[in-house]
């Protein structure tokens, strides 16, 4: 939905390489290269960490970057 601007933009953060790394690999191998579904652009939307420090980091600069305000 961000990718077709139905929705507004927004941090899609993933905690967890571990985890996750299989899903990320499978979208770029699988709907980036094999099927074109999506373009490497479409990979900035997702941020995959696995520290509290990187959560907040990619926050704060995406509230600071948009002149927004968190609502919390």
């Amino acid at each position: 939905l961000i990718q077709t601007n139905k929705i507004e933009k927004f941090p899609i953060i993933l905690v967890g390489s571990d985890y996750w790394g299989g899903l990320i690999n499978w979208i770029k191998q699988v709907l980036m290269q094999q099927h074109k579904a999506i373009s490497p652009e479409d990979m900035d939307l997702i941020h995959l960490v696995d520290t509290p420090k990187e959560v907040t980091g990619i926050l704060n600069a995406f509230y600071k970057q948009y002149q927004l305000s968190p609502n919390f």
